[in-house]
């Protein structure tokens, strides 16, 4: 019987631009046990997220960047299959944010996962996406740093995103008027039609993004969700009202450049407008993730939140999925799915083991 071994993917070259298959290449090597204090993991999902592309870079950042040889570090959701650990035992669900990789097997340290409780009703998946840092970034994002009130107006970049789409609609559980920016007039559609957004601008065909901003927030604009920096931002910036909220969440539209890039041309605002502008990370909050997810349960169950997940299939049909967080083609949460959770977890005489005393 062929045994299974571990397929990788891991970083070959630094990405000048949108990652593909000559910076990210594959791999077999035997499946590594668990020392003491630690888990093995079937990877079932792979979260794929736009950070990742900053970690290929050897550019500092909140995290250190994935050294060349090395599999691309991620955040995942499986099933322990074999456990040290006091607190897991062998069927566990649990998930790994940005301390796992991409791989059909990890062995993890204990305190670096954690467990999930899939009987709650909703689908797996969800534990990747909105139970998981794609609706703690918004929701923390938008009610910490946002702080909206009724009667405001939030604007929101890449509205269409995992995380655009749920600060939308968490601002317009706050009473905002909330309209999003988007890169086709078919998510535009859904954003307003599906979600709830009082107004949506194509980016792409809008012409002058400062006019149609102001046309579509005559108000102006109290909150601004930042997924993405460069011109956009710079429009933004030009319709803050006095005091507003700049939520620096992401700078998709700078991660595949190579060249410098220039600060915002209209940073002048900032201080016109007397605006705040604030960096976050969801684990910032990691004390208060038990009160967000409840709320976020809450919603879903009352249906005031929606969202989409966008799942591949397949190790082998990773990279493509990944780069398409760049070219905007998906729509919601993006994932891959590695293994369906209906197929039974390999037992161990199933899989290539390592040697023991094999390094890590």
């Amino acid at each position: 019987m062929n045994k299974r071994p571990n397929r990788q993917l891991y970083l070959h070259a630094r990405p000048d631009g949108v990652p593909g298959s000559e910076h990210i290449h594959a791999r077999s090597v035997p499946v590594r046990r668990p020392g003491a204090g630690q888990v093995l993991i079937e990877n079932l999902y792979l979260s794929m997220d736009p950070a990742i592309r900053g970690w290929m870079s050897d550019q500092p950042s909140y995290f250190e960047p994935i050294r060349l040889g090395e599999s691309i570090r991620g955040s995942t959701l499986g099933r322990v299959i074999e456990s040290r650990h006091p607190d897991y035992r062998v069927g566990d669900h649990v998930v790994g944010i940005a301390c796992n990789a991409w791989e059909d097997f990890t062995v993890q340290d204990g305190e670096k996962v954690y467990r999930i409780d899939p009987t709650e009703g909703f689908p797996l998946s969800h534990y990747m996406s909105i139970f998981s840092a794609v609706g703690l970034t918004p929701y923390f994002g938008l009610l910490e740093i946002g702080q909206p009130r009724p009667g405001e107006t939030a604007l929101i970049s890449a509205a269409a995103g995992a995380c655009g789409s749920i600060a939308g609609q968490i601002a317009r559980l706050k009473g905002c008027r909330v309209v999003g920016i988007a890169g086709s007039d078919e998510k535009c559609r859904w954003i307003v039609e599906e979600l709830g957004f009082d107004a949506a601008i194509n980016y792409k065909t809008c012409g002058d993004l400062n006019k149609a901003i102001a046309a579509a927030c005559p108000q102006g604009v109290d909150i601004y969700f930042d997924n993405v920096g460069g011109a956009i931002l710079d429009a933004a910036l030009l319709n803050l009202n006095m005091f507003a909220r700049v939520v620096f969440c992401g700078a998709i539209a700078q991660y595949n450049t190579s060249d410098p890039v220039p600060g915002p041309f209209n940073y002048w605002q900032i201080l016109a407008k007397r605006a705040t502008v604030r960096g976050f990370l969801a684990i910032d909050f990691v004390d208060q993730f038990p009160e967000a997810l409840e709320d976020i349960r809450g919603w879903l169950r009352n249906g005031e939140l929606k969202f989409a997940e966008d799942i591949a299939e397949g190790l082998e049909n990773t990279v493509a999925a990944f780069a398409r967080l760049f070219t905007g083609e998906n729509k919601g949460k993006l994932m891959v799915r590695l293994r369906d959770e209906g197929q039974p977890a390999p037992t161990l005489d199933e899989l290539h083991l390592a040697q023991e005393g094999a390094p890590a």
